[in-house]
């Protein structure tokens, strides 16, 4: 490992202008290429002290052995520079944008002397038009069989071109009218090259104008009484409605636009592109990539604008490209797209309308890509079995962790405190064995004390039943299913004396509180991570491992350590573990917002004559609960904007009638029950699926 001292310029070696830099290692390897406004200023960054670096920039910067750097005139030559030693070096530290697929386009071939109607894939090629892409190759055939019809353009390969020339007998195309056939001269080179520039033209969305002129031709043959050749015009007309209506309006003002959307997380990032030409969906494309730097929305999104327009100039550019965050700086961006395509383009992010939508339809597309990515890296065995070795490696277990259990807490500025267990078993997710809690009382405003109090609950539970099972420990089957909707956490004297009733399922196996984890983790670092091993030592269970993922850094933290355990980027350990985590989270926020709306759907506010739900949901964010809410005054709920006194009287006169529910008691002991043991440790009522969406994001003060 290199010291990044050992090279760093000497002060004022680097010039205050903007410029293009590169690392190199010891082999003289470029590994990162960077550009900067002032070079100045970003390279004295990466030399500061190793600590307060990002683990994949400290990687990096002692990775390389020197660093050099080329100074240019303005901001945008940065950046053509930036993305020409991008494509030339490859360098491992920059983020590699990698196709999930190799999407098929349309392309027509102008640069022939009878241009030629196919498919193709890979890199582009110099004076060939090029629609798409397109999902799927036949999407493409299907469309090209209706606009033949009217554009009979030649379609064959050089060699049945070249064949049919010869013979003086053109193919089986020619033959039914789908091919005009300038191989045996029934059309000329010049009108044959006329008839591609059209089917151009349609394909690039200039339709109005071709049928308008269509409907003409066909109305003056009808009057010229050439029924024939109306006939022909009107079923011409009808091909290119059909083929056109295999595109959807999506933009009524006939915008040409591409859409950019990214899905992320602290590893991997997926980025999902809709191609709008003339108001119409006509291609999408998605990547997938490694984040390999520390990297922000607005940078992903610069890197996608030159993997998409790098190589691209004129119309390939369009007027306008959305985006969900803009590059820092964004001046220089969008006049390099500007150059690229010859005149103006916005560069800008959707607000309102039917663009705002189609955005957050292509952002649930980069989702759905992110997520399929991940499943298909989880669903292979060997993969999984690496994973798992990984993790026992890095954190010295015995043997390797075959049931992960991952906890998670989740509230709304401290309230509706709820917390869930995941299960993974062999690095697949056990959904039938998730678990979730209510918290009440002190742990709702602490993390680490609700972390505390979940798991001292589901260990108590495992004890006792355990106790109950006599010398079973995790020797049952771990694939027992029990009933739908999970169980209940009882009360505490039922704790003591568990009945048989509550540790065995019908046909007498130890319910699935009864299998303990080999490693439990828990969303947070060193405080959550202790809180759950002080948990686990209050009870006297000394053989589950404990670690916690940091969501920030993506650091594992053990137990009693003062550094974290940092798994390589690429790791599939790591990947595992971040999977449950997430899986944690999402289950937990789910929970926490069902419990939420509960709240607001059973409000006292709602008998409250001309109170909306937007000004409710205000009362409630500005005093943080209804029971603060319920101990102010008129004069202070009149602070609330759109809040006046006469329904500031009627709010409190309504939470006066409103008497507090009276507290649920044990029939069989009488005592009175703690609400946190009702039946909230289930996966839902029997046949409710649990949610497989991605992991939602924190929202606010959510967490």
């Amino acid at each position: 490992m290199a010291d990044p001292s050992s090279y760093r310029p000497k002060p004022g070696e680097i010039p205050d202008s903007p410029g293009v830099y590169r690392f190199r290692d010891e082999h003289r390897r470029v590994i990162y290429v960077g550009k900067a406004k002032s070079l100045r200023q970003r390279l004295a960054n990466y030399f500061q002290d190793l600590a307060g670096l990002h683990p994949r920039t400290r990687s990096m910067v002692t990775t390389a052995a020197s660093v050099e750097w080329t100074v240019v005139s303005t901001e945008v030559e940065a950046l053509q520079l930036e993305y020409s030693w991008i494509k030339e070096y490859d360098p491992r530290f920059n983020v590699k944008y990698r196709d999930d697929k190799s999407y098929p386009y349309l392309a027509v071939t102008m640069n022939e002397e009878f241009p030629r109607v196919q498919v193709m894939r890979g890199h582009k090629k110099k004076g060939v038009r090029y629609f798409g892409p397109y999902a799927h190759a036949w999407a493409i055939r299907d469309t090209v069989d209706l606009l033949l019809r009217v554009f009979p353009v030649r379609t064959c390969s050089a060699g049945v071109f070249k064949n049919a020339a010869r013979t003086g007998r053109p193919c089986l195309l020619g033959y039914i009218g789908k091919c005009s056939a300038p191989c045996v001269d029934r059309i000329s080179a010049e009108d044959h090259r006329e008839l591609a520039e059209d089917f151009c033209d349609f394909m690039a969305g200039r339709t109005g104008t071709y049928l308008r002129r269509l409907e003409k031709q066909m109305t003056q043959a009808a009057e010229e009484m050439e029924y024939e050749r109306a006939a022909r015009l009107r079923d011409d007309i009808g091909a290119l409605k059909k083929a056109m209506e295999k595109n959807a309006v999506v933009l009524a003002d006939a915008t040409d636009a591409d859409l950019i959307a990214v899905a992320e997380d602290e590893l991997e990032a997926a980025v999902q592109i809709f191609h709008v030409r003339g108001g119409r969906v006509r291609g999408q494309r998605g990547w997938v990539t490694d984040k390999v730097e520390e990297i922000t929305t607005g940078a992903l999104v610069e890197h996608a604008l030159q993997q998409l327009y790098g190589e691209e100039t004129g119309d390939a550019v369009p007027r306008e490209v959305l985006v969900p965050a803009l590059p820092d700086p964004v001046e220089p961006v969008q006049q390099w797209l500007t150059e690229r395509r010859g005149s103006g383009v916005s560069l800008r992010i959707p607000q309102r309308g039917d663009k705002k939508a189609l955005m957050e339809t292509v952002e649930r597309n980069a989702q759905q890509a992110l997520v399929l990515h991940k499943t298909k890296r989880a669903s292979d065995l060997t993969t999984r079995s690496r994973a798992l070795e990984e993790i026992t490696d890095a954190l010295g277990l015995d043997s390797a962790p075959l049931r992960i259990e991952c906890y998670d807490i989740s509230h709304l500025q401290g309230d509706d405190v709820v917390a869930s267990m995941v299960v993974f078993e062999d690095g697949l997710a056990r959904k039938s064995e998730y678990r979730r809690f209510q918290i009440k009382g002190f742990a709702g405003q602490d993390d680490v004390r609700s972390m505390h109090e979940v798991i001292t609950r589901r260990f108590r539970r495992y004890l006792a039943e355990k106790e109950r099972t006599g010398e079973w420990t995790d020797g049952g089957d771990p694939g027992a299913e029990g009933p739908s909707g999970g169980l209940a956490e009882p009360p505490a004297s039922v704790l003591a004396e568990p009945s048989a009733s509550t540790l065995t399922e019908d046909d007498g196996r130890p319910k699935r509180f009864a299998y303990p984890p080999q490693l439990v983790v828990v969303d947070g670092g060193a405080p959550q991570v202790a809180a759950a091993r002080r948990a686990l030592d209050e009870l006297g269970i000394d053989d589950i491992a404990v670690c916690g993922l940091a969501k920030r850094l993506e650091e594992v933290w053990l137990p009693g350590e003062d550094d974290p355990v940092v798994l390589p980027r690429t790791s599939e350990g790591l990947y595992l573990l971040q999977r449950v985590r997430d899986e944690a989270h999402r289950f937990a926020i789910t929970y926490q917002r069902t419990k939420r709306g509960k709240r607001f759907r059973s409000s006292p506010l709602d008998d409250v004559p001309g109170l909306g739900e937007t000004r409710k949901q205000a009362l409630i964010k500005h005093f943080g609960s209804l029971k603060k809410l319920r101990s102010a005054t008129i004069n202070q709920i009149c602070e609330i904007p759109g809040i006046g006194r006469k329904t500031a009287e009627t709010i409190v006169a309504a939470l006066a009638q409103a008497a507090p529910a009276a507290p649920a008691v044990n029939t069989a002991t009488g005592e009175i029950m703690d609400d946190t043991e009702e039946p909230g440790d289930t996966t839902g009522p029997p046949g409710e699926p649990v949610s497989t969406g991605a992991p939602d994001e924190r929202r606010g003060q959510e967490r």
